[in-house]
């Protein structure tokens, strides 16, 4: 490992993640390659802030993804400028790597806006692509994987389809065009490879401080995108990306000797039973819950519309969790979810369900949100149980909202942007309890097998 003076004193970046699961997977990007990462879920005091005192890394957790400009307005200047003050060069909105967004909800466009004037740089960059996390981005254009093959974006299965921020466009310059109308240009994959990237990055910044979307398609590209970005940082730079900028700038210090040369991250031990509840419609998700059904997991759909009843919501949350709560006392695993999958019926009613209760689909997603936070509140208030599961963007910040969780750390290692978080908590009953929040796209089908064994089945 080489000498880490060539980095600047304190934070080397800063963040907010526009959900929770997305914020782990920055924490984990980091702190797997060697860069120590807290996670707040509220603006850190400078009390919390000490007791984190080697952090080359903070980040803020937050709900932008599920919100529409109004909110961002409302919220983000406010979480921005407590991020700003931290004086770091960089300071990121963290994005997902599937760029979910429109300009009526968790508008990409209008967080760079609201960000970008924090900052000094002539020009904001954005990385995207994660080939970690199986995200390609070729001349504009954003790839993701499923099953070892990769779609463009507007023909992922999922994504292409996705109830809330379906994607039409894969080129992202033409994608956030529609959400903001600051400029965006591109430095591609043949412009890193020849080595012209800084002087592309010259020929592009301006006053008007353009975006400017770096193509990441493999281990070169990623480690000449970090470069890029980290010389070019000028007097400090807003940047809206994807984990994709943390492996992008591991990778630039590693292959300058400032990072260990293999990234990695201690092991987790098994734990006799967990406690899971899922929001996430992913297929993803879908397979990992058909999986647990055959493993010894104790599943419980939730009934939504019950759920969304005002007078009959909070009899479903009791009865969910007492039964998880019952299942635990049995040596089984509890699982509680809203919906197996896009094609699950109470997602493809679920507008109907919504308005059945007299509510909009984005306050009946907020409230089926809210039930699995109180359903896993209250299962933790009654029950020993050391781990614990939450399954999908939206449900996390929920969730972790709920627990009265300041911090988060990542404890081990578990599947590419689903790491094993210890959680930090005024709470002596929440202090050390050990948490997982998975983005709908993230893990194998035996995933929460997985978290229950402390790593990888056989």
């Amino acid at each position: 490992m080489g000498d880490t003076a060539a980095w600047p004193d304190g934070l080397l970046l800063s963040y907010y993640g526009d959900d929770f699961t997305g914020s782990t997977d920055v924490m984990e990007a980091f702190t797997a390659a060697g860069v120590p990462t807290v996670l707040f879920l509220r603006p850190p005091t400078a009390e919390w802030l000490a007791r984190f005192p080697d952090a080359r890394c903070v980040g803020l957790a937050g709900q932008s993804r599920g919100r529409g400009p109004e909110w961002m307005e409302r919220e983000l200047p406010q979480a921005f400028a407590s991020l700003a003050r931290l004086n770091a060069p960089l300071l990121q909105y963290k994005v997902c790597s599937t760029f979910d967004s429109s300009p009526e909800i968790g508008s990409i466009g209008r967080a760079i806006d609201l960000g970008e004037p924090l900052m000094r740089g002539d020009w904001s960059p954005m990385v995207i692509g994660a080939p970690r996390l199986s995200r390609y981005q070729a001349f504009g254009n954003l790839f993701a994987a499923v099953d070892g093959v990769a779609h463009r974006l507007d023909r992922h299965p999922t994504m292409s389809r996705h109830p809330v921020t379906p994607m039409p466009e894969a080129d992202l310059r033409r994608h956030l065009a529609a959400q903001t109308r600051r400029r965006i240009e591109l430095v591609d994959m043949v412009q890193l490879r020849a080595g012209a990237g800084p002087a592309r990055v010259r020929e592009l910044a301006g006053p008007d401080v353009p975006v400017v979307s770096i193509d990441v398609l493999d281990d070169e590209t990623l480690a000449a995108a970090g470069q890029l970005v980290w010389q070019q940082r000028g007097q400090g730079l807003f940047t809206a990306s994807s984990s994709g900028l943390q492996y992008a700038l591991a990778a630039h210090w590693r292959r300058e000797g400032l990072l260990p040369a293999q990234p990695s991250l201690p092991k987790a031990s098994p734990v006799p039973a967990i406690a899971v509840v899922s929001g996430s419609c992913s297929p993803v998700t879908a397979a990992q819950i058909a999986w647990a059904r055959e493993h010894d997991f104790r599943l419980d759909r939730l009934d939504l519309a019950c759920l969304l009843d005002a007078d009959g919501g909070d009899a479903e949350i009791e009865r969910a969790a007492g039964a998880a709560v019952a299942a635990l006392a049995r040596g089984s695993s509890p699982l509680v979810y809203s919906a197996t999958g896009p094609d699950d019926p109470a997602v493809r009613d679920f507008d109907a369900t919504a308005a059945r209760a007299g509510l909009g689909r984005a306050e009946a997603s907020q409230r089926v949100g809210r039930g699995l936070a109180e359903v896993m509140r209250r299962l933790l208030d009654r029950a020993l149980v050391q781990r614990v599961v939450v399954a999908g963007g939206d449900s996390s910040g929920e969730v972790a909202s709920a627990l009265d969780i300041v911090a988060l750390s990542v404890a081990a290692g578990l599947a590419p942007g689903a790491p094993l978080c210890r959680a930090w908590s005024p709470r002596p009953s929440r202090d050390g309890l050990e948490i997982v929040l998975k983005g709908g796209q993230m893990g194998s089908a035996s995933f929460f097998g997985a978290v229950r064994a402390g790593g990888l089945l056989s």
